[in-house]
């Protein structure tokens, strides 16, 4: 990665260097597409083997959202195990998104959108989120990615975020728990492997599916 490039560098400088990478997602190992210049490009990082490991299933239909989706484990997992779901995968770096595409495309899933923030319909309201959000952001932009995107979870819909326990899992916690209207409740829902697993209930119930 270019001096000065971070994962959530809008248009990464460096060369992309695309090349294959072996994962095991939904159940089946897949020979995807990785580059350089995203978030974790050469395997499932550890936050995220933890969210896809502790969440429970992804509802079968609906909009579901991937926020932050990197090269898109999250989102490539939900589109394979919810093919009657359409799957958002959100992304400020145009080649992390490039790269969902063409992941997308070569395990033949329809389901999947990859974008940019701004170009996700305003109206869409989300039956699931699933982030494992970009921490190095800042605390004042962390905190408006995450007041921007929760409120559209549909009724009785749930978030599942994944945070590092040295990076601030139980503050961030607590800050959600203020920020968010009474409709939401916040919880721990699992602790593994050094990562907290936050589950953000849109309603008046703190049950969610798990």
């Amino acid at each position: 990665m270019a001096s000065g490039e971070h994962y959530f560098t809008s248009r990464p400088g460096s060369d992309a260097k695309l090349h294959p990478l072996s994962v095991r997602l939904a159940g089946r190992d897949l020979e995807l597409t990785t580059a350089a210049g995203i978030f974790s490009p050469d395997r499932i990082d550890a936050g995220t083997q933890v969210l896809l490991a502790d969440a429970p299933a992804a509802p079968p239909s609906g909009d579901l959202l991937d926020l932050g989706c990197g090269w898109g484990p999250v989102a490539l997992t939900l589109a394979l195990e919810s093919p009657q779901a359409t799957v958002w995968a959100v992304d400020v770096n145009e080649r992390a998104l490039d790269v969902v595409r063409r992941n997308a495309a070569s395990l033949g899933l329809t389901n999947l959108n990859a974008v940019l923030p701004d170009d996700v319909p305003d109206d869409l309201a989300f039956r699931a989120i699933w982030s494992n959000p970009p921490i190095r952001v800042g605390k004042a932009e962390l905190h408006a990615l995450l007041l921007r995107w929760l409120p559209r979870l549909d009724g009785d819909a749930d978030a599942w975020l994944v945070v590092q326990r040295n990076l601030g899992s139980d503050s961030l916690q607590r800050w959600l728990g203020g920020a968010l209207s009474s409709e939401f409740t916040v919880r721990r829902a699992s602790t593994s492997k050094g990562y907290r697993v936050i589950h953000v209930r849109a309603g008046t119930s703190s049950e969610g599916h798990f």
